[in-house]
């Protein structure tokens, strides 16, 4: 099924909803880079671009505000951020609407990613009076030892097209309360959204400052542009730590250009997650978790779930309706009702998923799915059925992530043999296994199962909470964005001895009397 979406051009809604945003025509207008709508193919804006020079300038005036905005007391640094989820919650509705136009999210995924903006500051906010240091055991009377974090310098953040503006506030917002300033490099593919959310900051920025908050000019920066406009943010010696998301290939390139300069990489790279269903699996659940996981979002989150080992004893069971669910799933314009597949973001999305499907075959898979939908949009748009390949073997391209609606499926006999291909690939991001026997799950989460950041159990790989530390493995990058103790990415650490005695015991009872 394929729903159709409206004639009209999207460009007057688009118009009246940056305005609405606050931001002005001509940052997106005139422009020399054109920004199209996947939902329609059609040109929705032309942006200005940054020049290098620009970025140089840009990370100058962070570079500044930071040395002033580390002065400020954290809790004060904690209420810019809660003015900053004031200002989401009242452009969720016209935000979450742009990022399905730009993005070609349906509506509950592009209002969720704001609601995760808005999570995040609630989650900042809290952690602005919770910075804590330790006090630590001294072998030396009189003397008092303990660390202290303080605010690190400019964060660079370089998000992708997928989630264009959520990645860029787990790093801000926590960034912020940690006492940093924040440049922002969003995807070329994605501009107009980051356009939005700079200016519903600038707004927040304006009450605090009116309120006698004290938040200098430069404290958040935004470079829209090409690939040198990342590079300028990686090379420069004032960005002390970087978040890039994106592909593995990007961060085989960025990282040896930070490493160089010892600075720190926040690294979100690819995911080519998988699920395990066990024989007690409830399989009308596992159902369920599986379809949303791998055709969410038309299979471009960085935690879809692209592989699935299905035990033998219950394949030709689940299968055959996973078969049918994907046969008859919604594909069409997100904002029609009942559509839950949208659009691929572009023409090299749509190619290399159709390389992969004929690499498939060429294996002897059973493809199900995977053809173009046509009729909907223009010639620019790609809506795709969501693929379903059924492989002999673990093998070819289910070994290697491609971005788009693509489920390889495989049997397995032994959960140790379902665990060893899970883990069989490069990237270590996000896994699951659907079973109701406590010692599989125990197992897949124990060392010695999954070896990615994101085990779950009777859910999929996909839709974390901004409470839980999200980040992967192996290739992809070692980075966490959000939960727990990630705000220390953003902070640098100091040891502190204190002696408020009248003598000097040295360490490991050293002497060196004079």
């Amino acid at each position: 099924m394929s729903a159709t979406p409206a004639a009209t051009s999207l460009v007057p809604e688009v118009d009246q909803l940056l305005q609405r945003l606050g931001v002005p025509r001509a940052a997106y207008s005139g422009g020399s880079l054109q920004v199209r709508s996947p939902i329609t193919g059609e040109a929705i804006g032309a942006v200005p671009e940054a020049s290098p020079a620009h970025a140089t300038a840009a990370i100058g005036r962070a570079h500044a505000a930071f040395q002033v905005w580390r002065d400020v007391p954290a809790p004060r640094r904690g209420e810019l951020v809660r003015l900053l989820g004031e200002e989401l919650r009242a452009a969720k509705a016209d935000l979450g609407l742009l990022v399905t136009i730009e993005a070609g999210k349906i509506p509950s995924e592009g209002l969720g990613e704001v609601q995760e903006m808005i999570d995040i500051c609630d989650f900042a906010v809290g952690l602005s009076r919770q910075l804590y240091g330790l006090t630590i055991a001294t072998e030396r009377p009189g003397h008092r030892m303990m660390e202290t974090w303080h605010p690190l310098g400019v964060c660079g953040v370089i998000s992708a097209f997928n989630f264009p503006v959520a990645v860029w506030s787990w790093n801000a917002a926590l960034a912020l309360v940690c006492g940093d300033s924040v440049v922002w490099k969003p995807s070329e593919k994605t501009p107009l959204t980051a356009l939005a959310t700079h200016a519903i900051a600038q707004r927040a920025v304006a009450r605090f400052n009116a309120a006698g908050g004290g938040a200098p000019e430069g404290l958040l920066e935004l470079l829209i542009g090409q690939r040198d406009i990342g590079e300028e943010l990686v090379d420069d010696a004032r960005v002390p730590v970087l978040s890039a998301t994106g592909s593995t290939a990007m961060g085989r390139a960025v990282g040896p250009r930070l490493a160089a300069r010892f600075a720190r990489g926040i690294l979100e790279l690819g995911g080519n997650n998988a699920a395990i269903v066990a024989p007690t699996a409830d399989l009308d659940l596992a159902l369920r978790g599986i379809a949303f996981a791998a055709m969410g979002t038309a299979g471009q989150r960085c935690t879809t779930l692209r592989r699935l080992f299905v035990h033998e004893s219950i394949y030709d069971q689940l299968v055959p309706q996973l078969a049918k669910v994907y046969a008859n799933v919604q594909v069409g314009d997100p904002r029609a009702a009942g559509t839950l597949v949208g659009p691929l973001i572009d023409r090299q999305a749509f190619d290399g998923m159709q390389k992969a499907l004929e690499h498939s075959r060429a294996l002897g898979a059973t493809v199900h799915g995977g053809g173009r939908v046509e009729g909907i949009g223009g010639a620019d748009a790609h809506y795709v059925r969501p693929a379903l390949v059924e492989l002999k073997a673990h093998e070819g391209p289910a070994l290697h992530e491609t971005f788009a609606p693509i489920l390889y499926v495989v049997r397995y006999s032994t959960l140790d043999e379902a665990i060893a291909m899970n883990n069989a690939v490069g990237a270590g991001l996000s896994s699951s296994i659907f079973t109701l026997n406590v010692r599989e799950a125990e197992q897949f989460m124990s060392a010695a199962g999954s070896d990615c950041g994101i085990a779950n159990v009777n859910i999929g790989p996909s839709g974390a909470e901004i409470g839980g530390a999200f980040g992967g493995e192996k290739e992809t990058g070692g980075g966490r964005e959000a939960g727990s103790d990630s705000w220390k990415a953003y902070m640098r650490r100091a040891t502190n001895t204190i002696n408020y005695s009248t003598a000097l015991p040295l360490a490991q009872g050293v002497t060196f009397d004079v």
